[in-house]
């Protein structure tokens, strides 16, 4: 009997080290508790660059409907960024066609005392993008859900695409450009509009679930 419980409680323990490991905060940044799994490490360099160009502007396209209860599914990006910008005198415009999304994103934003550094925007993202005034320091695309439906898929590429040329001209040497839900079935969302900044040069600072790009003469030194 003692060799089974010995057994049982190994495989316990092994049960949850392997959740330990593959846990991904940004702790001491965010609580430990929110896992951003294969978000992680491309946010984290997203705020390094933000730092090193002293970001101001932000824009997100496709707000955090669940709020930071999505953040392992979604990233939950309006809180990351907009806690960043809270820390950093910046501001977050964040975007969404969905009602019902603006609304639950802006009870996250208020759950978190970010309303004056956050603005939860409900309009279509082109008209939003074409109207915008200022110089955009980071652009986060993340709109248009994707699926496994092939005629979505191209739709939602289509749009991200459509996102970057509205906004393009608001761009400046050091903009940095941070592109959601990549590496999935055909390219992902951000098949066309990458291979549109590379031919425009930009170059892929990281190429994973996310991916981050920056000008050809971006500053690196400033990092």
């Amino acid at each position: 009997m003692d060799w089974f419980i010995g057994i049982l409680a190994l495989g316990i323990f092994a049960f949850f080290l392997g959740k330990f490991i593959k846990h991904k905060s940004l702790y001491p940044f965010m609580p430990f508790r929110y896992d951003f799994r294969k978000r992680r490490d491309s946010f984290l360099k997203a705020m390094d660059l933000m730092n090193a160009i002293d970001a101001k502007i932000i824009i997100e396209t496709g707000t955090s409907r669940e709020g930071l209860r999505g953040a392992k599914s979604n990233g939950a990006a309006t809180i990351v960024f907009g806690k960043w910008a809270k820390e950093n005198n910046a501001f977050v415009h964040s975007v969404d066609i969905s009602e019902e999304s603006c609304r639950n994103a802006q009870q996250e934003v208020d759950n978190q005392n970010l309303n004056k550094v956050v603005r939860i925007h409900h309009s279509d993202s082109l008209r939003f993008l074409v109207e915008f005034n200022d110089q955009v320091d980071l652009l986060y695309l993340d709109s248009y859900d994707y699926s496994s439906d092939v005629e979505v898929q191209k739709k939602s590429q289509e749009h991200h695409l459509l996102e970057f040329k509205a906004i393009e001209d608001k761009l400046h040497e050091n903009s940095i450009v941070l592109i959601d839900d990549c590496d999935l079935p055909n390219g992902g969302k951000g098949k066309l509009v990458i291979a549109y900044m590379v031919k425009k040069g930009w170059r892929i600072v990281i190429d994973a679930y996310q991916v981050l790009l920056v000008r050809e003469d971006f500053a690196f030194d400033k990092v």
